[in-house]
């Protein structure tokens, strides 16, 4: 990896409730509290004046190295100064706990010191209200509450604390905690509950890893990945977010800064074929209580993407916040919700597949849930017609796009499986009509000249979301249809290193300027595919090597000079590589271990 080139210096902890993003130098400059969708408490990754902070530095020069307990969501920061060598550890507490699973809304950091006398300061200056609010303090026996926020905010520490509210530096000469609550205080005793904690959390995320089916190809990169996805799902619902953060950018000055702290169906639909790939099926069932509830009342269409707990309206905002390195604007909400992308019906009913079709799930609500799948197959039926923003969300262009018309088959493939278990005639009747009229729609996107399938019907150009077509297996990957229709897309859209744009035409921001990962990903699984393995297997090692210092992937890189954009970690990212990671070795036929 080039150390030069722009990266997100940032390890990710979370519990499933909140996630928290902790610098190299030890702050914590993302942190929204009380969920992802709330206001961040810290947040210096977006304004360095306004975005408060929460930090164990050094008053001297130092070097930090950054790294997780393995296979875990606990991460460690190792500090060395002049005068001496100090650990951070940071982790957001998650265990089983009688018969439910334990995830407060509690950081805790531990300091050790592990050589010589090192000399700290830390400064905890939390903010609500996006930075507008910095909340007075108050001591108690050894607590410090923050008021005015909207619950009991509370740090409680072993450290002196005078030495935190004056920011005043101090030896580290014994092992320090510091618990940062929201709500319920911890008034248990600090040394004892904080290393119980701790060793619970580790054996959480290692006996989580042990239960997955992770192939054996880079398969410490695919757990990373696979650790990653667990924290991005809001499990008191169970929404999956595409992303922790918001107003990121894709491309320095681009503007394409967006809120991504929400549930697309789109995105859900691919970290849950994930999560089925190494054999976790919870976040599944979990997504299928928030789907149900969240379309439950819907009569005419479904929207793209909803809120965490099923919010309709997400109106998008500009903040006067400076932004990420001054990439203004900073936005809140997301004005796509009120897109119409009918591609979404599809991935409802595929999310929804192996609840009826995987002997290995005992679903109990399987056989009450058909209502669902008649309504979404209705909602294809409905909308067949109509133009839509298509994957990317083009705000100025409407088109029948290819991917939507594949989404649409797909899903009514999906739906005749189901109606099989659920021995429906009307729904398989219905998907059977609805997966042909979708095939003439794609064919229709057939452009001869390129002898590839183009991103909308009566346009030639180029989209790499039709790799799709290949990867979902519309085209067999040993036909010389998914062979030719591959070529005309690494004609126009591949760039260096299997990197790969999503398109190259104008937009409603310019052209852009950026590679999209996961298309990269999906460059991969296309490639093994048609049988073009050697290749596939050359630049998925390259494509991971543009993530940071810890595997964390972001959205978006720079073709040029391999930097990092967009927000991050990016979910979509992470599926990429577990999907490719996965395809490659079902083609090399490696064990998977459980």
């Amino acid at each position: 990896m080039n150390i030069n080139r722009h990266t997100y210096d940032y390890g990710v902890i979370g519990n499933c409730a909140y996630a928290a993003h902790i610098h190299k130098d030890t702050n914590v400059s993302w942190m929204c509290w009380p969920r992802f969708d709330s206001s961040f408490i810290f947040g210096n990754i977006i304004d360095d004046e306004k975005g408060g902070e929460f930090s164990i530095k050094s008053p001297s020069e130092v070097t930090s190295t950054q790294y997780y307990i393995e296979n875990t969501n606990v991460l460690r920061t190792d500090i060395k100064s002049r005068d001496g060598l100090y650990r951070v550890t940071d982790f957001a507490p998650r265990f089983q706990q009688e018969d439910r699973y334990y995830k407060p809304l509690m950081l805790i950091r531990k300091i050790e010191r592990l050589e010589g006398n090192p000399t700290v300061v830390v400064r905890c200056r939390p903010v609500g209200e996006y930075g507008e609010l910095n909340p007075e303090h108050s001591l108690g026996s050894n607590h410090i509450r923050f008021l005015g926020m909207d619950a009991h905010v509370r740090l409680t520490t072993n450290i002196p604390l005078s030495y935190v509210v004056s920011e005043q530096s101090f030896i580290i000469n014994e092992t320090k905690y510091l618990v940062f609550t929201y709500g319920p205080p911890m008034e248990a005793a600090l040394l004892e509950t904080v290393e119980l904690f701790l060793y619970k959390t580790i054996n959480y995320w290692r006996d989580w890893v042990k239960t997955a089916s992770i192939v054996n190809f880079y398969q410490r990169e695919a757990i990373r990945s696979a650790l990653v996805l667990k924290i991005h799902q809001f499990e008191d619902t169970g929404a999956i977010i595409a992303s922790t953060t918001t107003s990121l950018p894709e491309s320095p000055g681009s503007t394409r800064n967006w809120d991504y702290r929400f549930c697309w169906m789109r995105d859900t639909y691919y970290t849950l074929n994930a999560f089925n790939n190494i054999g976790h099926f919870e976040e599944l069932e979990k997504y299928f209580h928030y789907i149900f509830n969240t379309t439950i009342e819907e009569q005419d269409r479904y929207q793209p993407l909803y809120g965490i707990s099923g919010q309709k309206r997400l109106d998008e905002k500009e903040l006067l916040l400076s932004g990420y390195e001054g990439n203004k604007p900073v936005r809140i909400g997301n004005d796509a919700y009120t897109h119409i992308q009918n591609d979404v019906y599809g991935q409802v009913l595929i999310s929804l597949l192996p609840l009826y079709w995987d002997k290995r799930i005992i679903f109990a609500q399987r056989f009450d849930s058909s209502e669902l799948v008649i309504k979404t197959l209705k909602m294809i039926e409905k909308t067949f017609n109509e133009k839509d923003a298509g994957i990317w969300e083009f705000r100025n262009l409407a088109q029948h796009h290819c991917y939507t018309y594949l989404f649409h088959w797909a899903g009514s493939c999906a739906a005749i499986k189901m109606a099989k278990i659920l021995r429906n005639n009307e729904m398989g009747e219905l998907a059977t009509k609805l997966r042909d009229r979708s095939e003439r729609m794609i064919e229709k996107c057939y452009v001869p000249a390129k002898k590839g399938y183009a991103q909308a019907v009566g346009v030639d150009r180029m989209d790499a979301s039709t790799l799709q077509l290949i990867m979902m297996g519309y085209l067999n990957g040993e036909h010389h249809s998914a062979k030719d229709h591959l070529k005309a897309l690494e004609k126009e859209l591949s760039a260096s290193g299997g990197l790969f744009y999503r398109y190259r035409h104008q937009d409603d921001f310019g052209a852009p300027e950026t590679t999209f990962l996961i298309c990269a990903f999906w460059y991969v699984e296309a490639l093994a595919c048609v049988g073009r393995l050697d290749e596939a297997i050359k630049y998925f090692e390259n494509i991971i090597s543009s993530s940071n210092h810890l595997g964390l992937l972001s959205e978006d890189v720079n073709e040029r000079d391999r930097s990092m954009w967009g927000n991050f970690p990016q979910a979509y990212s992470h599926v990429g590589l577990l999907n490719a990671a996965n395809r490659i070795a079902n083609k090399l036929d490696l064990p998977t271990f459980l």
